[in-house]
């Protein structure tokens, strides 16, 4: 069976009896076509089967109209968020994006980078893996002035630009809320420190705690990959402390954790807020249904996907530099409820 022929421009003048420059004009709702031809030229491009040739179209223009997303995994209500910026901002700027996951995974964000080169993607945004330790693996990108935008979990590049949060004041914040609740032995469940989200949370803490006259303990800052089942091991971890010596506040970097570990600590006769009080980091969702809810950080992840697409796609248009903003920095809120509240 003979593969059906592919409808071209031609085929579509020869229909309407015009010429294949007006069709082409018509397609692309060039002003000098007229509104009702060009209506026409729809029409009939639709009843034909037309497809525009996007991939003739990339190699003249040299841009593919595609942005390449990396995330560290996709099963996560405030990278869901980012994501559906991300789509708002890509399709009002004329743009579509490739989204794929590195698991947390260097290695899987290596091998998403190179699909995304090969892919000739117009620019990149990126969000590191939790074990990612060089971003050599995007030279690629820089050494082709393809422009690259880190979001949340970013790194410094000379070439490159940023959006980001204020993590450490935000920590600060939070360290500060628990020390006003008369709270003096904080401690803190951090992530890897080689990434700016989990460094930036843990100086904020620690200074919370210098500016406030209470010691730093290395004891009581424990860093894990912040999943479940690390949060219920850091509960045990608590629980292995003598009574006088045992944490009276926790400030997880993120709610994930904080919500494992004091499910944890609750099944072991702990109560929260009283004995232990509680802080997180995100507004997850989970954070409004653990009992009693959880006191954490609000930060708009559909804010910062939009920012992000809105300011690439301004870089690609030529209407800015993103080497001249270097670094776009959000606002966060800090969310109190009954989970820190140990002076309700």
């Amino acid at each position: 069976m003979s593969e059906e022929k592919e409808i071209t421009i031609y085929d579509i003048a020869k229909h309407l009896n015009i010429s294949a420059t007006t069709v082409s004009r018509g397609l692309k709702d060039h002003p000098s076509i007229n509104i009702r031809t060009r209506k026409k030229i729809a029409e009939a491009a639709r009843q034909l089967g037309y497809r525009s040739n996007t991939f003739a179209s990339s190699l003249r223009s040299r841009r593919t109209q595609t942005l390449g997303v990396i995330v560290p995994r996709l099963n996560s209500s405030f990278m869901s968020a980012v994501l559906a910026g991300m789509e708002n901002a890509a399709s009002r700027e004329g743009y579509n994006l490739i989204i794929a996951q590195s698991l947390e995974q260097a290695n899987k964000e290596m091998e998403n980078a190179e699909t995304m080169f090969n892919k000739r993607v117009d620019g990149l945004l990126v969000s590191l893996a939790y074990g990612t330790e060089s971003i050599q693996h995007f030279d690629i990108f820089f050494n082709k002035k393809i422009p690259v935008i880190f979001f949340d979990r970013v790194a410094a590049h000379p070439d490159g630009a940023n959006v980001v949060i204020d993590n450490y004041g935000a920590a600060y914040q939070v360290t500060r809320h628990l020390i006003q609740q008369g709270c003096k032995r904080i401690m803190h469940l951090g992530g890897n420190t080689l990434l700016n989200v989990y460094a930036d949370r843990l100086r904020g803490y620690k200074q919370a705690l210098a500016d406030h006259k209470l010691p730093f303990d290395e004891k009581l800052v424990l860093n894990g990959n912040l999943t479940e089942e690390w949060g219920t091991e850091a509960a045990q971890y608590i629980l292995q402390f003598k009574a006088k010596e045992r944490p009276d506040a926790v400030f997880s970097a993120n709610d994930t954790a904080a919500v494992y570990c004091m499910i944890a600590l609750k099944a072991a006769g702990i109560k929260i807020p009283q004995d232990i009080a509680f802080a997180g980091f995100n507004n997850d969702p989970i954070s409004k249904v653990i009992e009693p809810n959880l006191t954490t950080v609000n930060y708009p992840g559909y804010s910062m996907g939009q920012a992000a697409v809105t300011s690439l796609a301004n870089h690609l248009n030529g209407n800015t530099d993103i080497n001249a903003t270097n670094t776009i920095v959000l606002r966060s809120e800090l969310i109190i409820r009954d989970s820190s509240l140990k002076n309700k």
